[in-house]
Order: structure tokens, then sequence, then C-alpha cells
């Protein structure tokens, strides 16, 4: 290690001598760009999207190893070796001056949109040997204020509207004289007007004049609501407020065919409700299910809100491959429109198959799986999925007499409804939730060395989303699981399954649970991707089990069984309740480096009826997405030591802490470097036999909080991110002496953990 840091020191030093290798004479190499600025208030990273060049990247914003990369290669760019290089490093950025200009004028130019019309902008050059500094200096002076603001609308059929919504306007006195807010104030109004039945009203209606106070920033306001002109003779007339005549559904759209007519060949029709539905041969799908999605009703007046609810409600049906909704002024009324709403059917069937490689605890194997999907099972966008697993894998076994491989096969099937199932819920109701409703029925069969188990399984959901996405929400009606064990061996039996914690989990089992959820994301997925804007992420689950079963033993005296809990027909059902919070939060540099920082919490409490969390329900801990310097289901409870072959079952608890904190920084084509501290451990509620030192005490679980840092490796290709972390134990919380802190005593073999896994940790 004394040897190694310096030569690293040495080598960066050398390669930093020739950044400039590659920097033609009389040219500069752009060594950095920065933005200041004479105002508190003003972001300067909202201004680096008018940065016309930006320094070479700089790896977690310190080293610029792709410029380095590239001055390995040599002066001939033929040979194979040096375009590898320059093909995986950074091309040194000259300094050019007409784009320092170009950004200059661009800068001043948004600073007087946000209302700082006097500001000045400074170009700030330092230069040593053939490397430039670049400094743009923003002097904003005092914002124009907006003193007064009027209202000049000539139309009468608008100002009622206008007048009746200032309250939700984006316009105050004592505001900036921000253009900003002032565009955005004008899609307001237009939103607002189109849905009020305004449909020929557009931005182009609503213009701006400002009469500014000479010898002050304050400034008047006039919003102006330009009147409509007649299209004929051009004439002053008023806006006319359209009213929804006929809607009409076509099911068997052709996007190749725009000019849809009823008399085409092969087009047959019904009238439901009022309503014509068109069709091809024969119709696929519930005339009610279309109704129930749209929310354009005929005699109403046009709302190009309700349009996009329509849009997103047929959207999400899956038998219906995209939706397009046109509008036509009524031939017989120039204040009605005809709505056609024109569909395109989706394939309705599927098949699927995955083969994948598994690794558990080193034991290696295969799983496979087929699955087939139906996407309109009963003709109301019902989506059927059936899919089918098996797995093999040989194992290690727990000693020589248990040597064998490991089987699995199961079976899964979800049906989904596009509506809110539920009884005496009115039509309304499930139109405002729109939620999608899910039938769940599982069965899976494990074979191992040791024993053998079964998993019955069946669920009801409900799962909807709001606010454009942003807010997600599901229930959990039921959740009923049985698990089964037919026989475990004798061998594991004596010899394993003594402590309370594996003997309880290898009973039989039945879990009837409840449970609700919502996620939270600050991101709005139809603008801005996370990537480009600071955001975070909030999830809450809560579940309770075993309460209704409880209140019904204790109701009709049902008696207990041989292991003292209520029993429905001799299986004890498990009783507790459990909740976790998650919260992540991405802060950005630059568009190259990140700071992402992450804290979870979960608490599961056990009562009544059990004595412990089942297995399936408890935390655990380490793994890719915890304390990544130990291996999953390797740390804790508490300073629990663990110490026996089957181990990674003592490993779980009922309280889970976890912090990290990780640096994320974009290195070359879709690689990604990260360099992390996470924190945390688990706890049991109760001492366990089988987990001493592993129980919650509030004066020393601070005490037993682990803590590992490490360096990632990602492959981000937006939609697919493959992971590869390596972690390194600091703080190991069942240590004694100096194997407590293993950062002060690092040994490799003892304290590293690798991880690979898909998609971002947090």
């Amino acid at each position: 290690m004394r040897k190694i840091v310096p030569t690293i020191v040495m080598m960066l030093f050398l390669y930093a001598c020739s950044a400039t290798k590659f920097v033609p004479n009389g040219k500069y190499l752009l060594n950095s760009v920065h933005i200041t600025s004479d105002q508190k208030d003003i972001n300067n990273y909202d201004f680096t999207n008018y940065l016309r060049q930006n320094a070479n990247a700089r790896w977690f914003s310190l080293i610029k190893v792709p410029l380095y990369i590239y001055d390995l290669s040599g002066k001939d760019s033929t040979r194979w070796r040096n375009k590898t290089l320059r093909k995986i490093g950074d091309a040194p950025v000259i300094y050019d001056e007409s784009q320092t200009l170009r950004t200059q004028n661009e800068l001043i130019g948004a600073l007087h949109n946000m209302g700082y019309m006097s500001a000045s902008v400074r170009i700030l050059t330092t230069t040593d040997k053939k490397k430039l500094d670049l400094t743009y200096h923003i002097t904003a002076g005092k914002p124009y204020i907006i003193k007064k603001i009027k209202y000049d609308i000539q139309d009468d059929s608008i100002s009622r509207y206008i007048y009746n919504d200032t309250t939700e306007s984006l316009l105050h006195v004592g505001m900036k004289f921000d253009i900003n807010i002032l565009d955005a104030e004008r899609s307001r109004i237009v939103k607002h007007l189109t849905s009020n039945g305004f449909y020929l009203f557009n931005k182009e209606y609503v213009t701006y004049s400002a009469d500014t106070i000479q010898d002050s920033k304050n400034a008047d306001l006039e919003l102006h609501i330009l009147p409509f002109h007649s299209v004929n003779n051009g004439t002053i007339i008023p806006q006319h407020q359209y009213t929804i005549k006929n809607v009409t559904f076509v099911t068997d759209y052709n996007p190749l065919n725009a000019n849809f007519s009823p008399q085409s060949p092969n087009i047959d029709s019904i009238n439901y409700k009022g309503y014509p539905v068109f069709f091809r041969n024969k119709l696929y799908i519930k005339p009610q299910v279309l109704l129930d999605n749209s929310y354009i009703r005929k005699d109403e007046l046009y709302n190009e809100s309700l349009t996009q609810r329509t849009y997103s409600s047929l959207n999400r049906l899956s038998a219906l491959k995209y939706t397009t909704i046109r509008y036509n002024i009524s031939p017989s009324d120039s204040t009605a429109l005809d709505c056609y709403v024109l569909m395109s059917k989706a394939k309705p069937k599927s098949v699927s198959f995955e083969l994948e490689g598994t690794n558990s605890e080193g034991d290696l194997g295969m799983a496979a799986s087929i699955s087939t999907q139906h996407r309109n099972l009963f003709h109301g966008s019902e989506s059927l999925t059936i899919k089918l697993r098996g797995a093999y894998e040989a194992i290690s076994g727990l000693q020589n007499s248990l040597s064998d491989n490991y089987t699995e096969y199961g079976v899964e099937t979800n049906i989904s409804f596009p509506r809110f199932l539920f009884p005496f819920i009115t039509s309304s109701f499930s139109r405002n939730i729109r939620a999608t409703s899910v039938l769940g029925l599982q069965f899976d069969n494990q074979q191992r060395p040791e024993y053998a188990r079964t998993i019955f399984s069946g669920n009801w959901s409900y799962r909807w989303a709001k606010n454009k996405n942003k807010l997600q929400h599901h229930i959990d009606a039921l959740d009923v699981s049985y698990i089964y064990l037919p026989w475990i061996s004798a061998d594991f039996r004596d010899n394993y399954l003594q402590n309370s914690i594996l003997k309880y989990n290898y009973n039989d089992q039945l879990i009837a649970r409840m449970g609700y959820g919502f996620s939270y994301s600050s991101v709005d997925p139809t603008k801005l991707s996370a990537n480009d804007i600071n955001s975070y992420t909030l999830r809450f689950n809560i579940e309770s089990a075993g309460n209704l079963l409880y209140g019904m033993s204790k109701l009709f005296g049902i008696h207990r069984n041989s292991d003292g809990k209520y029993a429905i027909l001799n299986i004890g059902y498990e009783q507790y309740l459990k909740g976790d919070i998650d919260y992540a939060k991405k802060i950005n540099f630059d568009r190259r480096n990140a700071l992402a920082l992450h804290g979870a919490f979960g608490l599961a409490f056990p009562y009544g009826n059990s004595s412990q969390m089942p297995f399936i329900k408890r935390y655990f801990s380490g793994g890719a997405n915890s304390v990544r310097g130990w291996s999953v289901r390797d740390l804790g409870p508490g300073k629990y030591k663990g110490g026996e072959t089957i181990d990674f079952m003592n490993r779980s608890g009922d309280i889970k802490l976890d912090g990290n904190v990780e640096y994320r920084s974009k290195l070359f084509w879709h690689f990604c470097g990260a360099a992390f501290i996470d924190a945390g451990n688990i706890w049991t509620i109760r001492k366990y036999v089988g987990q001493e030192g592993g129980d919650f005490q509030f004066d020393k679980f601070y005490k037993q909080i682990a803590v590992a840092y490490g360096l990632g490796l990602r492959l981000d290709f937006d939609y697919f991110v493959l992971r590869f972390d390596g972690g390194m134990k600091a703080i190991n919380p069942s240590g004694d002496g100096r194997d407590r802190y293993p950062f002060y005593h690092p040994s490799f073999s003892r304290d590293f953990a690798f991880h690979f896994a898909v998609g971002y940790p947090f």
C-alpha cells in the first residue's frame, strides 16, 4: 500500500503534464468553466444549459481520466491501439472564443427573461502555459418588479372566465418580471379556457405589454386577450364555446387509412346508450368498457382536460394498441363538435420464454420459465397471465449424508381487471379512481435434500396512479399464503432445528394479511428524465395479518393446537403488524456527477397468535441493496456472531435500519462509476435463543450499526443497468478488539464482498 499510493500520484502527475499533448500551438485547452454571480438568490447551476463549451469530463469531479486516456494514444490515428484509446477517451476541448461570446449573449438573454434587465456577464480568463480557465461572472443588478397588473379583454364570453379565475393566476403584484412565468400563465389560461368549451382558443390570443417607470425598477403589466377573427371575412366575432354533439367509437381504426368512413366495406355498428360503436366483422371489446373509460360526453362543453384523461384511460387498456381522438366542427351547427375516438386493436395473445442462471451461496443452477398472456379475456380488456417456472440447483448440502440437488417448479396465474371491482362501489367512484384490480393464484413446490416445501397463495389487490403517475397506490385487500412442509429429514431436524428461530419457521404456516402502500416520485415521467434534475422518491408500506382470524377465534372459542396457537384446520396462523418507509434523493452537481442519498427503516411486530415473525416476512441486511461490505443475509442481527452451518435463517430480524451515501460519476461510453458509504443493521424485538446479542436496545443499538465503503462500476443503457459493486467492511458490530474496526486493519479475504445486480440500489 505504501508503494501503490505514490505510484498512482506520480502517474496522475505525468498524465496531467501530457494533457496538452494534442493542443495546437497558439491554442488553449479549456481546463475549467465556472459561473459565478453577485446574487445569492440566483442558482448558477440553472445556467449550465447555456454553456456552449464545457471542459473535459472529470471522474468524480476530480480527475480528467478520459482526456488522459486519449492522450495516451500516438500521433498515428490509423493504428488500432491509437484508434481504440481515442474512442474510449475524450479529445481535448480547445477553447473557442466565438463559442464563449455566444454563451455570454445567451446568458444575458436568460437573465433578461428572469427580470434582470440591466444584467451583464463578464468573461474572465486565466492561462497557464496551454491551459485556460474560463469564468462567466454575472452582475445581475436589481430585477424589475411588477407594480400593477391590468387585463384587456374585449370578448365578454371570455372575460368572466378570466376574472373568476384570478385566484389561480401565476401573476401577482410584487413578483419579478419573469418571462418564463408570464409564458406559464399563458399556458394556464389556455388550459382553463379549453377546459370550458373554447375549442379554438390557443396561446396566440394571449399577449402582454409592459410600461416601465422611468428611473425605477417597477413595471406596469397589462395582459391582453386578443379578439377572434372570422376565417371567412376577417371580422371580429366572439369566441365560441363548443358543445359535443356526437361521440363515435371506432374500434378497428387503420392509421394507414386515415379517412374513416362508416360506409367502408365490412364495417358494422351498434348504438350503445346513444353512442355509436363501429367495428369490423366482430366487436372485440364491450361497449360498456369504452364508455366507462371515456370522459367525453354528448351535450357537454368541449373539455381538453377530459380529452387527455380519456387518452390516459384508454391507453391503459391492454386490448388496445393505441388511440387517437379527433374533433370536427359539425356541418349542421357551427358551435358543435363531432368527436371520433379511433382505436387500434392490440395483438390478443403472446408467449414468452425466459432462461436464467442462478448462484445461491455459491451453489450454481439454472431456471427457466414460460408464460402466456391473453390481453382481452372476457372482452373487457381483462389480462390473463399464466407462468410456469422450473429451477434446478446443484447444492453441497448440509452434510455428506444430505448432499443432493435442489429442484423447484411452480405455476403463477394473474388476472387483471381495468376497473375497481368491489361490491357497492358507484360507477362515478370507480371512474375517478381508475384502478386495476388483480386476482392472483400461485403454487410452488420445492424439493431439497433436507426437506420438501409447498406454498399455496392467493391474493386480491388494487393498483392505481394519480398526478401523472408520480403518486402510485396499492391496496392488498386479501393475501393468503399456506406454507406446507410434508417431510423433513431426521438428520436435518435433529442437527439443525434446535433453536427457536429455525424450529418456528420449519412448521406449517398460514398467513392471511392485508396491506396498503404508496410510492411518490418528484419527477414527472412525461417531461424530464430523473437524470436531468434533482429528484426524490418516497415509499411507504404497512401490512397486518391474523387480526380478523384472531377475533373470530376468540368469538367462537376455537381451541389452541399443540403449539399453543389458535388454528384453522389445525394450522396455526400468523399475527403481526409490519411497516416500512424508504426515502431516496438525488442531487446533480453537473451532467456527469451526482450525489445519491438513501435512508430506510422497517419495523415488524409479532403479537397475539405469533411469538415470532414468519421468516419470509423478516428483514435481512447485507447484499447489493443494503450494507455492501457484507454478502446478502450475512449481517446482524445486532452484534450476533453466527456460527451455525444454516446461519442464514438466524441472520434475520424484526427491525431494519439502512443509510447510504453514493457519489455517481459518468465515466465513458455507457460506463458509470460510484463511490459509496453504507451503514445499517437489523435487530430482533425480543431475545431469541440462537440469536444472542441480536435484540434491540435503545442504549446500545447505535453501537451496533455496521459501516462499509466501496467502489462500483455500472453499465447504464438508460432502460437497463448492470451493476458491479465491491464493498469493504469499515465497522463490524460482531467483531471484538481490532476486528471491530477493519477500516484500520483491513483484510481483503475477510472484509471484501462483491455484488452483481440489475438496476441502481436506490
